[in-house]
Order: C-alpha cells, then structure tokens, then sequence
C-alpha cells in the first residue's frame, strides 16, 4: 500500500514537471518570438526619424563649427605669445613684477596674473564669439551680454586667482629641481586636481547657480532610493538653476569623500518625465558607483606626466636656438611662462582624440549603468534625443573617435533599444 501511494505521488510530481516544463518551453517561445519582432536596428531608426530634419541640419553645423573652434583656439594663442613677446609687453611685464616686488614667489605671481589678464584682452574677441554671439546664433543661450560678461568676469577672477597660485607653486618646484620638474610638478598637479574636485560642488558651482534641496519629494525619494541601492553616501538631492544660461538638461554626481552631492537641473525637471529623470539619474549614479573620477584623474595624470615631459624637452630646444635669449634667462625665469603654455597647448590639441576617448568610455560605461539600473530604455532614448538640440547624432565612425567626448545620440539609442530587446521578457518596454 505504501509502495503504491509512493508510486502514485512520483506519477503526480513526474506529469507536474511536465506541465511545468511545457509551461516554461511555452514561456521562453514566447519570449524569443517576441524578442525577434522588436527589432532594435529599426527601433533606433525610429527614433532618428523623429528629429526634424531642419532641426538635424541645425544641431550638426553647431557641433562641426565647434571642430574648427579647436583649431582655431590653438591659432588665436599662438597669435597672442606671438604679440605677447614680439611687441615689448613681455620685457615691460618682467620690469614691473620686479620693481612691485624683490620676492620671486610674489614676483611670479603677479606675473602669471597681469599675463592672464592680457592674454583674455587679448583673446576677448574670439571669446565672445563663441561664449556669446554663436551661442545665441544657434538659439542655446539665455543669457544678455551683460548676465554673460558677468559670469565671464566670475571666471576670469578665478583663473586669475587660483591660476597664478598653481604656476607660482609650480616654478618653486622648477627652481629647486631643475630639469627633473616635470616629475615633481606632476605630482603638484595631481594634489591640485583632488583639491578642485573637493571645493567646486560646494564653493565653485554655486557662484554660478543657485542650489537649493529639490523640491518634488516624489522625485528625489526615487533618486535617493537608487543612490542607496547602489552605495552612493548622498542624503539629499539638489537642484539648480540652469535655465537661467541656457535650456540643457544636465545632472550630476560631484565631489568625493564627504562633499559628495547628486544635482540635476531645473531644465531637467521641466523638460523630462519621471522616467526620463531616472533614466539620467542612473547614469549619473554610475560614474560614482564606478568610481570614475578616480579613474579620470588617474588618467588625465598619465597624460599631463607625458605633456609636461614634452614641454621640458620642447622649451629647452627652443631657448637653445637663442630666439627668446634677450626675454627669458632660462628655465627657471618666469618670462617663460607663455611660451610653456604655448607649448602645453600645442601638446593638448595634438592629445585631444586621447582626452575625448577616455570621457567616451567611461561615458558609455554609464549609459549601460544606468539602463541597468533605472530599466528605462526607451526613456534613456528619449533623452538623447533632447541632446540632439547641440550634439550631431549621428557621425562618421572617426569624426567619433576624433571629436566625441560622448558617444553620440546614435549609438546611445542604438545601445538602449539592444539592451530592450534583451529585457522584454521581464517587463521592460511597457512605458
């Protein structure tokens, strides 16, 4: 009887597997069928063909222009080193430092700043073409000249400031160890780089917007709860007001170890559906959460170890041919500051594809952060495509590697509907 009873109760467990397993079998054909009907290549496709094509044409002359803009910075400094040396202001400059102060430290100082200060005289025309008159050109400023000139002074202050603090530590380090400074002042920019990353969330940025606890408790308690799941030591939300410059939607993961602050834009809130706000958020969370602004620095670092290699080899090669021997000593002589910088700048335009590759990956890196963790492909898609107001979406593959420090509004959309399509047996699409 017992052995009958176990008989009969294997049969009942072996024919509900078997529902079970058809069951699942039915599930799984379902899901592929469905799978196979979403085409992600089309979906993108899709969404592409939702930007006007007048608006398209638009976005992609703004963003190209900004190509020649790269060169043509690189031009405009030389011009102004050209001036800078070849007029007598470098000679009167040097004179004057020395006749304010005997002290070298102070002298260097003063030297950098009145240098800066015409040197954006100097450039002031440029600047304003494409600080001011272009932006509004293309329609992606809300700012007077005078909201713009006022925030340009703010900046400039600080350039100033901070900017002569930085090179009057570096030649102190150039006196003392000659033509081992690049090595030492490697590390001088690595301590100044943690510096700004620690101060700009809490005393820089608010000098340009005002930050206050955002105000949509529903909103920031979904963030929050995202920042939580993942780690991320933030208790509250902020939000700014950037509409004020310009109608861009951005968001942001600032500072690190204690001054660490989740921002989104009021232009964000206006614009973007809850979805779409996550769908943000969740990327944002991911440069934390990936900790890449440890990464950047560490990078960014190899990259400037290697420029400041080049500009110690470079500056010697050309205070050897004697050209700038009756306006800089040598090395060590503040005089040469310009030329440092020129020469600087020449190596940066050259490393640009190498700076933009490394924003680009880590970029991409949280675009699939985010879809995995606020789900919202198709809001993730939405949003490129509210980018697409300033960014080409849609370039050749090397004008990418060469000029994108994004990956562009094509691919990111492409990569969502991917990751759709891999999702839709759980829900996903549903929006």
């Amino acid at each position: 009887m017992k052995g009958s009873l176990l008989i009969l109760l294997f049969c009942f467990c072996f024919i509900g597997v078997s529902f079970a397993a058809a069951d699942s079998a039915a599930t799984v054909q379902k899901t592929d069928t469905a799978i196979k009907k979403f085409n992600y290549e089309a979906a993108t496709q899709a969404y592409m063909d939702s930007i006007p094509q007048k608006d398209k044409a638009k976005s992609d002359a703004y963003f190209e222009g900004g190509y020649w803009l790269i060169l043509w910075n690189l031009i405009y400094g030389i011009a102004v080193v050209v001036i800078f040396y070849f007029t007598g202001i470098a000679v009167w400059l040097k004179k004057l430092v020395t006749r304010i102060s005997k002290n070298s430290n102070i002298q260097n100082f003063l030297y950098v700043a009145i240098y800066a200060l015409i040197s954006y005289v100097l450039s002031f025309p440029l600047g304003v073409y494409v600080g001011y008159f272009r932006e509004h050109q293309y329609n992606l400023s809300n700012l007077s000249f005078v909201q713009w000139l006022r925030e340009e002074m703010i900046s400039l202050g600080l350039a100033v400031v901070f900017g002569s603090l930085v090179i009057m530590v570096f030649y102190i380090f150039i006196r003392r160890t000659g033509q081992n400074w690049w090595k030492w002042c490697t590390g001088i920019a690595l301590i100044f780089l943690i510096i700004g990353a620690l101060v700009a969330p809490v005393f820089i940025s608010p000098l340009f917007n005002k930050y206050q606890p955002l105000a949509d408790t529903k909103v920031k308690e979904g963030i929050l709860s995202m920042a939580r799941a993942n780690n991320v030591p933030a208790t509250n939300v902020y939000q700014f007001d950037a509409s004020k410059q310009s109608d861009r939607i951005s968001a942001n993961v600032s500072g690190f170890a204690g001054t660490t602050r989740v921002s989104l834009n009021d232009n964000l809130l206006k614009q973007c559906t809850p979805q779409e706000i996550q769908a943000v958020m969740g990327h944002e969370l991911g440069h934390y959460v990936l900790n890449h602004i440890y990464k950047m620095v560490a990078m960014f670092l190899i990259i400037i170890f290697i420029g400041f290699a080049f500009v110690n080899w470079a500056l010697n090669k050309v205070l050897a041919r004697g050209t700038f021997r009756s306006m800089i000593v040598d090395l060590k002589d503040i005089a040469g500051y310009p030329l440092l910088m020129l020469i600087f700048s020449v190596f940066m335009f050259f490393a640009t594809p190498v700076f933009n590759t490394i924003i680009r990956t880590q970029e991409i890196e949280a675009d699939m952060f985010g879809l995995n963790t606020a789900r919202q492909p198709d809001a993730f898609a939405r949003v490129a495509i509210k980018l697409s107001t300033y960014r080409k979406m849609n370039p050749g593959y090397w004008e990418e590697i060469f000029f994108f420090d994004h990956p562009s509004g094509h691919n990111r959309i492409l990569e969502a509907m991917r990751w759709k399509a891999e999702h839709l047996n759980e829900g996903v699409g549903k929006q």
